[in-house]
This record gives C-alpha cells, sequence and structure tokens, in this order.
C-alpha cells in the first residue's frame, strides 16, 4: 500500500504523544484542537490502522503508537539533520572542492589560496591535483573537477575560461648591477648566463624570438622544464631567467622577499596566459563559484606585478 505522509502529519503525532493530549499538543504546536484532532485522523487514514483508543474524550496511544513513534522521530530527525546539512553548503561551511592545476600554481598559489579560503571552513573537503596544464584542461573540459588552472589553451564549447595575461620579468641575482635597471632588453642580457626554458614550454619559443629580433645571442648555461627549478638556480647568483610574473611572485612570496632574487620588467613585452578554467555543461556549487571568485582576485595581484 502506498503511503502519502506528510512532515506535518509526523510532526502532530510526535507532540501529541509527547504532550498526552490533543489539548496540551494543540497549545505546543499553536493549533487548534480541532485542527490537530483533524491531523491525526488523516495520519490514521494515510497509514490504514488506528494509533490511540478514543474512550471518554481520552486519547491512549495503542502499542502500534509506541513503535511508530520511534519511525516518526527517526524521520523526523532526519529532515533536521538534513536541513542543517544544507544550511552548512549555502553557508559555504560544508562540502567539497575537486581542483586541477599545473606544477607552477601546486607549488604556491593554490596551497595558500586554499589555506586561506578554508580558514574558517573545517567541514569542506578537498582534492587538489597536480598535472600538466594539457591534462587540467581535459579534465575539466570532461567534468571530473570543479576548478582547473593552467597556461590557456583552445576555446571550446565544455569550458568557461577566465584568461589573464602575465606579463614575463627578468629574474636576476640580488647583487647584479642590472638591478639599478627600470627595465631589462635583450643587448642588457648580452654576455651573460641564462636559463632557459624548454621549448615545450609557452614561454620558450617567445623568449629566444625576443632575443632574435634583438639580434642578441643568448648565453646559454642551462634549460628547464619549468620555471621554478630555473629560480633556485638565479638565486645562488649563477644565472638571469626571463620568467612570467606568476612564477615570479609566487617564489618571491614563498621566500617571503628573502630568496636573493630581484625582478624587474622585461621589454619587449612578454606574455603568459593562464585560464582559470570551470566545467561549461554543469553548474557548479556555491562554494565552488566562491572559491573562483577567491582566485580571480588573486590572480589580478600576480597580472599587476612588475617587481
Amino acid at each position: 500500500m502506498k503511503t502519502n505522509l506528510s512532515i506535518r502529519q509526523l510532526q502532530t503525532f510526535a507532540e501529541v504523544m509527547r504532550a498526552g493530549s490533543i489539548s496540551e499538543a494543540a497549545r505546543s504546536l499553536g493549533r487548534t484542537q480541532p485542527a490537530v484532532s483533524s491531523t491525526i485522523s488523516g495520519l490514521e487514514r494515510e497509514i490504514g490502522f488506528t494509533l490511540f483508543n478514543r474512550e471518554r474524550k481520552r486519547l491512549d496511544p495503542k502499542p502500534e503508537a509506541h513503535y511508530f513513534l520511534e519511525k516518526a522521530e527517526a524521520v523526523l530527525d532526519l529532515l533536521t539533520k538534513a536541513s542543517r546539512t544544507i544550511q552548512e553548503v549555502a553557508n559555504l561551511s560544508r562540502g567539497s572542492l575537486r581542483i586541477a592545476c599545473n606544477p607552477t600554481a601546486s607549488t604556491y598559489f593554490m596551497p595558500n589560496a586554499l589555506a586561506e579560503f578554508l580558514a574558517d571552513k573545517p567541514e569542506v573537503q578537498v582534492s587538489l591535483m597536480m598535472r600538466s596544464s594539457t591534462v587540467v584542461t581535459d579534465w575539466i573540459a570532461s567534468q571530473q573537477y570543479d576548478i582547473g588552472l593552467g597556461e590557456a589553451s583552445e576555446e571550446g564549447s565544455t569550458i568557461n575560461a577566465q584568461r589573464f595575461a602575465l606579463r614575463c620579468l627578468c629574474a636576476m641575482p640580488e647583487d647584479s648591477a642590472l638591478a639599478a635597471c627600470a627595465v631589462v632588453r635583450p643587448k642588457d642580457l648580452a654576455h651573460l648566463p641564462l636559463a632557459l626554458v624548454h621549448q615545450k614550454n609557452a614561454l620558450g619559443p617567445k623568449i629566444r624570438r625576443a632575443f632574435e629580433e634583438a639580434d642578441v645571442d643568448l648565453k646559454h648555461r642551462v634549460e628547464f622544464e619549468s620555471i621554478l627549478p630555473a629560480l633556485q638556480l638565479v638565486s645562488e647568483g649563477m644565472c638571469y631567467l626571463i620568467c612570467d610574473s606568476f612564477s615570479a611572485l609566487s617564489h618571491q612570496r614563498h621566500h617571503k622577499g628573502n630568496s636573493g632574487i630581484v625582478f624587474r620588467p622585461f621589454e619587449p613585452a612578454i606574455y603568459l596566459e593562464i585560464s582559470l578554467m570551470t566545467p561549461a555543461n554543469r553548474p557548479i556549487s556555491h562554494l565552488a563559484e566562491e572559491f573562483r571568485a577567491c582566485l580571480s582576485r588573486k590572480l589580478e595581484a600576480y597580472v599587476d606585478f612588475r617587481g
């Protein structure tokens, strides 16, 4: 038999059992006695049997009523917990985030942003995965993750992307004579040892082209797949490096300004584009949207960084 019980029926029944009478339950619920009696009668019709003996205006619970009370209270308790959980989700204090980012973002930027965002959200669970920008893009396109951060990729119908153009800087040892320059150009780096990023890195071809167009030979000393390891050699005074402002500011903040490196704008201007991505074919949670907005605000500081 299919029943169609209402929450009001269960709440009214539980209060009648607690209060011991229709009149007391009506007072507690702020309803009239006829309304409470009608609700209990409707409940009994719905479940197909009577819960009370009615004699001389007395309401005596049958054994079935005590059993049904146990089940009704379990349902009401579950609803209370569900309501509390929904409210916590609405208040961003409960939920989960699945984030994917490239190696550069995973070293400092993303952990720092998460630490700040989660400081007052102890019940929020996070999964953070580090992969190449290509893999991050694929994961967001296939809706496996809520938020992705990586080098800009082709526009598509499966991804919503906010792009940020990051100006390139010259990283140098803090005691370098070039630290006095407002900007650094290819000619300033002639005959100085350089660390280069590999051609498959989005910046690699752009940096080489800038030196070719300025007709300046590169004094190539070391080559790296990514920027952050190369910055360590710069801090040791071994070389100079052209890097994006995202890597530069991440390195500076990670070392709290004591990395032994200074950064100066590089000209001609070179930019690295990165994308803050979310899936286009499904809505993201309120929690994920708030974190995406937090990342967006933080990334603006990296766009403006000039050393």
